[in-house]
């Protein structure tokens, strides 16, 4: 199966959002990437595929779960950088300077890190993902301060459109200690 989109539906019950993991795979050929549980009582389906089948299969819960839905998303041509990223173990020797983009749902931030490398040539290393976060997503970004820059405001945008941006920050020359945190 080509996974050249991904699509995504947060929730505030966790028991919609086993039903949400369901509907999906059964409405449509997919691939399950993330189901789990996420701080402050919500849960995620990230699913990946074909465009058409991504959109199926994210219209179908959230039609039947409206009542519980928080946020959607499909991303077609998602960028390659996305997967590695969602794996959460960057493989950082050095950084550049350091972009750090925040967000109120993990949606957004998916979105926003998407935008991000697709704006810019930066490194996308790591998306955090609502665990031990209260529910609030971020991701890091390293490269030039120029490109770095430019991809923070890009993902940032994606994300104040929404009403859900925290925070973005460039940090030039960032300290080697803070390459600790983020292993």
């Amino acid at each position: 199966m080509e996974m050249n989109s991904l699509g995504l539906i947060e929730l505030t019950s966790i028991a919609a959002g086993m039903q949400a993991a369901d509907i999906m795979l059964k409405t449509s050929q997919v691939e399950l990437v993330i189901s789990r549980t996420i701080c402050s009582g919500k849960y995620m389906v990230l699913i990946g595929g074909d465009v058409a089948e991504v959109q199926s299969a994210v219209d179908a819960a959230s039609d039947s779960l409206e009542f519980a839905v928080i946020d959607t998303f499909v991303i077609p041509h998602v960028h390659p950088d996305i997967f590695p990223a969602l794996s959460g173990h960057p493989n950082i020797q050095e950084l550049q300077a350091l972009g750090i983009i925040e967000s109120f749902s993990v949606a957004s931030l998916i979105e926003g890190a998407d935008a991000a490398v697709k704006a810019a040539n930066v490194e996308l290393l790591e998306i955090r993902l609502a665990m031990a976060l209260g529910g609030k997503a971020f991701c890091t970004i390293t490269g030039e301060v120029a490109a770095v820059t430019s991809a923070v405001d890009a993902g940032a945008m994606v994300i104040a459109d929404k009403g859900l941006l925290v925070n973005k920050v460039v940090i030039p020359q960032p300290r080697k200690e803070l390459l600790t945190e983020m292993i």
